[in-house]
């Protein structure tokens, strides 16, 4: 899932002379002696989910649902194909969210149904409710009749006027972290894997989408069939239905998007399979058939969400000119990080987060050069140093502690994007791409369609790296990265050339309030405009910001990289001529790492909280249920707190 800023990294020209393997050293070797355990907690134990994966696991899921979209739910059956691992287990335990059993049958070889005795607990805040189901003899087939609550945490009901064409509603879902269980009953849990198929019924007139074999050709006529064979978690069952036609790409990937916004979106995606080639030669086949791309209306919560053969993405990243396709390539590198080998627990993100912004910063070189590469992990280097200053020590580690009431979607930062990476790219720099590429590529392929955890990594990585050259790194350098707050000062962090030509315009335009002459900026690209507008600083007088504005027209930018770092700046100075237009993005946009960053901003005044809540009330009916939570704690913590004065006119 993509979240934070383009998460493009990996500076790959710092170490393109590393290749060489080094000398045999002369001292004892770090692998000879087995990598600590990181922490003491059983990595693979999902704190955020009622099942019990080691007494017995789901295998298959078949359902057969329909899509309601006047009740605003999705009713039917799952059944589940189980394998029963403890001989003496009597109870199936699901994860369940809002979500209405009817009842829940066994099923044997020839099809006949028994009923069994089932019991939904009261519901956690965080969690939902756990379903416990009698099995005393242990059946291999399971079938729940169940239908969805219009408020799913995992669904979205968009009517007409929310989306891009305004002639039909929409619906998608959202599942990662645990909102799965909000629309289907599971073991929401990341360590199970299992495959799917589905029958999918719903008005004739929306095409119907899955995670799954989506044929480019399949007509709209309301009745769908699914099959997704290769095993996959549960947060990575998708389902969307809407106003929607295909654009091909290539052979094996295109667009799927309403069709005001197919051809827009097919052109700034059209090196999808350049990427798609790209990543093959460095970490092998991609085994998942199709990679095509759904565009969802602009309340998506996220950036994209890496959803297997149909990546889902935020219109937000359709600028014009490609500078934020970076997006593309995070979710495709999901392909292999993530999809293929996914973190057992949500306390270890970073095997998924962490190896997919890395691999992302890969293929982006390979198309579009080490300079865009660099200066993007520059980026996100700078925002993950600014933001571990506020969070808590336990919290900059890669490999969390135990989350325990946590939610996963709160536990997440930039720390697992930015920091993994990081970490990667350390690795990379010791040991040279000619024996670190081929490492990577052997993790991927020995735990293909697997979960694994922190420590399983660091054990593969004792025996098939460190050996390699036991002198390149130290046991206590592996700590600062995994266990240790912050990023450790051995670090080398990215320098991009084109960054100190953006750093000495601003620098001159501060002391002199000229602008930067359109014969600099003219080439600009987003990541550039970006850094100009993060050096400003906390605030900036009035008329320095009027004369941005003038010259390049910031308030009212369709950019939201751009808009989500520009209107904070115009806030906190008292600009209020970029107020409406602020008001105006966050009411239509509902990707969360957009729109928060502004309504913090405005929620630090009275006046400002005013604003902001009048914003809200109209924005709500079109924002995703994880952007409306987010949104209304914001406003519930500033309510509470003591208000500090306006800012004053400059």
């Amino acid at each position: 899932m993509r979240s934070s800023f383009l998460m493009l990294p990996l500076a790959v020209a710092l170490v393109a002379g590393c290749a060489k393997e080094p000398a045999a050293p002369t001292v004892d070797p770090v692998a000879q002696k087995p990598a600590a355990a990181v922490n003491t907690v059983s990595r693979s134990h999902d704190e955020s989910s009622y099942a019990e994966p080691e007494k017995v696991v789901i295998k298959d899921v078949a359902l057969d649902l329909k899509v309601d979209f006047d009740a605003k739910q999705i009713g039917g059956t799952a059944t589940y194909t189980l394998e029963w691992k403890d001989k003496a287990a009597k109870q199936l335990l699901l994860d369940t969210r809002e979500l209405s059993v009817e009842k829940v049958e066994a099923l044997a070889a020839d099809g006949a149904a028994t009923p069994l005795q089932f019991a939904l607990a009261p519901a956690d805040k965080v969690f939902g409710s756990k379903l416990s189901i009698e099995t005393p003899d242990q059946p291999t087939s399971v079938r729940i009749t169940y239908h969805t609550a219009p408020t799913a945490s995992g669904l979205q009901w968009l009517e007409p006027s929310m989306t891009e064409g305004k002639k039909l509603p929409f619906m998608f879902s959202q599942s990662q972290a645990i909102h799965a269980r909000s629309w289907v009953p599971l073991q929401d849990t990341p360590s199970v894997r299992f495959t799917y198929s589905a029958h999918v019924t719903s008005r004739p007139d929306v095409m119907v989408l899955m995670s799954a074999d989506n044929d480019p050709k399949a007509a709209r006529d309301g009745d769908y069939a699914f099959k997704m064979p290769q095993p996959i978690p549960s947060y990575l069952l998708a389902i969307a239905a809407g106003d929607l036609v295909f654009e091909p790409i290539s052979e094996r990937s295109g667009v799927w998007a309403e069709p005001t916004m197919v051809s827009k979106a097919t052109k700034e995606f059209e090196d999808t399979e350049k990427m798609i080639g790209a990543a093959e030669n460095l970490y092998g086949e991609y085994r998942w058939g199709r990679y095509d791309m759904l565009v969802l209306p602009p309340s998506f919560p996220f950036g994209g969400m890496e959803n297997p053969r149909l990546t889902f993405a935020t219109p937000t990243v359709i600028v014009g000119d490609k500078s934020l396709v970076s997006l593309v390539a995070h979710e495709l590198a999901h392909s292999w990080s993530g999809n293929l080998v996914t973190n057992a627990s949500w306390k270890d993100i970073w095997l998924n987060e962490g190896f997919t912004t890395y691999v992302q910063g890969r293929i982006t070189e390979a198309l579009y050069g080490t300079e865009m590469a660099e200066m993007e992990r520059e980026i996100d280097q700078t925002d993950l140093l600014n933001e571990v200053k506020d969070m808590s020590p336990a919290d900059q580690a890669l490999a969390l502690p135990p989350l325990n009431e946590r939610d996963p979607d709160e536990a997440l930062s930039n720390v697992a994007y930015v920091k993994g990476a990081w970490f990667l790219q350390f690795l990379e720099q010791r040991f040279g791409r000619a024996v670190f590429d081929p490492f990577l590529r052997g993790w991927f392929n020995d735990h293909a369609f697997q979960s694994a955890n922190t420590d399983q990594f660091v054990a593969y990585m004792t025996k098939n790296l460190l050996p390699k050259n036991p002198t390149a790194v130290t046991e206590a350098e592996l700590k600062a990265w995994l266990e240790e707050p912050g990023i450790p000062a051995f670090a080398t962090k990215a320098r991009s050339r084109n960054f100190a030509v953006v750093d000495t315009a601003r620098i001159a335009f501060l002391g002199s309030s000229a602008l930067p002459s359109n014969q600099v900026t003219r080439e600009w690209n987003t990541q550039e405009w970006v850094r100009f507008i993060d050096g400003l600083g906390a605030t900036q007088p009035i008329e320095k910001l009027a004369a941005l504005d003038k010259g390049y027209h910031f308030t009212g930018t369709p950019n939201g990289e751009i808009a989500m770092r520009w209107y904070p700046l115009a806030i906190r100075s008292g600009y209020t001529d970029a107020q409406a237009a602020a008001g105006e993005f966050i009411q239509k946009v509902g990707r969360r790492k957009l729109v928060l960053p502004i309504y913090a901003e405005l929620l630090k005044t009275p006046e400002g909280l005013a604003f902001a809540k009048e914003v809200f009330a109209k924005a709500k009916p079109g924002y995703h249920p994880i952007t409306t939570a987010s949104v209304e704690d914001m406003i519930a913590k500033a309510e509470a707190a003591p208000k500090q004065e306006a800012a004053p006119k400059q």
